[in-house]
């Protein structure tokens, strides 16, 4: 991880290997069964029981004293204010990486982990991918070739959501994206109820917009966020990881008729590879340079992976 710190002595991280991560977990129970780490795992993951024990018990045992001081910080609010009818607001991770690194698998995980706290919380999990604009609408702005791209989300709706679950209000919807037809679901929503903790997962939840000359306050998504995490992978490693991704989908789901890339799997071996490699080159590789990246410094904690796809080392943000 050096570059991520040059010079470590003035570093806002403090940096662990995986092995010394794996102390903190203390006595954190494992809550969760090895079928069940298998079933949440995503394609071409390789997480196991054993890196739920190395990286997320830990990482769950950090998350749970952070939600707690911010309850014990709303409270103290409440007798600042003299409003005791004040609504607790849920408590916001985000999650952020390039495609095909495992945000999914770590957020998933996550999840299940947080919600079997003894205090049996409520945890629930959005993605950004709802929020992009439908392709009829990349298509009719020329950017269906940026789509995952900062321009190809919806922002507004992205901010009206948070703001909503942030100011405590019930019944908040947010958008369905099918990946199956890669595309946003029309007329179909999820229904979010005031969480105890929301688990927001997305490739560029970190993101920043340009300072406005008049000081007036502009919104970023992660304004809305307690804790944020980025998951890190050496470039040339993602690039392997997508092309296995984009392998095994043409053997698996892209063979379904309504699969959007269903054409993909009716090309030769050689012809679906060049097509993933193009799409990689000229698509996802152009965003993780330009726009995600450069969001890395933003996160609480980073975790690094090597090449087995497991985590080999831990940035935690210093207080």
């Amino acid at each position: 991880m050096d570059q991520l710190a040059p010079d470590l002595k003035y570093s806002p991280y403090r940096f662990f290997s995986a092995e010394r991560w794996a102390g903190f977990r203390a006595d954190t129970p494992l809550t969760l069964t090895e079928d069940e780490v298998r079933r949440l795992s995503s394609l071409n993951d390789p997480v196991d029981i054993e890196e739920v024990r190395r990286i997320y018990l830990s990482m769950s045992r950090l998350l749970s004293a952070h939600a707690e001081a911010s309850q014990l910080l709303f409270h103290q609010r409440k007798v600042f204010f003299n409003v005791p009818d004040v609504v607790k607001t849920p408590f916001i991770i985000g999650i952020a990486g390039s495609v095909a690194v495992g945000k999914s698998t770590t957020a998933r995980i996550l999840k299940e982990l947080l919600a079997r706290w003894p205090s049996s919380p409520k945890v629930d999990l959005v993605t950004t991918d709802g929020f992009l604009y439908p392709n009829e609408v990349l298509r009719r702005e020329n950017i269906m070739d940026r789509k995952g791209f900062p321009q190809s989300y919806d922002v507004g709706a992205l901010l009206r959501f948070l703001s909503a679950i942030k100011s405590g209000e019930p019944d908040v919807p947010a958008p369905v994206y099918s990946h199956l037809t890669y595309d946003v679901i029309p007329d179909e929503q999820v229904i979010i109820d005031r969480p105890d903790i929301l688990i927001f997962e997305g490739i560029n939840v970190l993101q920043t917009r340009e300072l406005p000359r008049d000081g007036r306050a502009v919104p970023v998504v992660s304004d809305f966020f307690d804790f944020s995490i980025y998951i890190d992978a050496e470039e040339d490693l993602i690039h392997k990881w997508y092309i296995d991704r984009f392998m095994r989908l043409r053997e698996t789901a892209f063979r379904n008729p309504q699969s959007f890339f269903h054409r993909y799997s009716q090309l030769s071996e050689d012809a679906a590879r060049a097509i993933g490699e193009g799409l990689w080159a000229n698509i996802n590789l152009k965003n993780l340079r330009e726009n995600i990246v450069p969001t890395r410094p933003r996160a609480d904690l980073i975790l690094r992976k090597g090449a087995d796809h497991l985590v080999q080392e831990v940035a935690l943000r210093k207080l």
